[in-house]
């Protein structure tokens, strides 16, 4: 008998990531639950772990996304000029 995962493609197999939206959501799970205090501390040091994982992943998502905004402001001859965010207009 053949074992049918071998042949599922990688891509069907391989778990994929959680939205950045999704991550939040489970990040305020956690804090439920452990401001609630009804868990074990075993439980409650695998939460916080999770929890801080899921920060470590946001703060990464958010930072790469501010890399790849850019402003858009009005230039000296009326024209729209791109600029990184956070640089000042000349």
């Amino acid at each position: 008998m053949e074992n049918n995962e071998s042949k599922a493609p990688a891509k069907s197999r391989a778990k994929k990531a959680p939205s950045f939206e999704q991550q939040l959501t489970r990040l305020g799970e956690i804090v439920r639950a452990l401001e609630a205090g009804d868990t074990t501390l075993a439980d409650s040091l695998k939460l916080f772990e999770e929890g801080a994982a899921l920060v470590a992943s946001c703060t990464k998502e958010l930072d790469e996304a501010e890399q790849r905004v850019v402003k858009l402001r009005s230039g000296p001859d009326g024209e729209t000029v791109e600029e990184p965010f956070g640089e000042e207009a000349p």
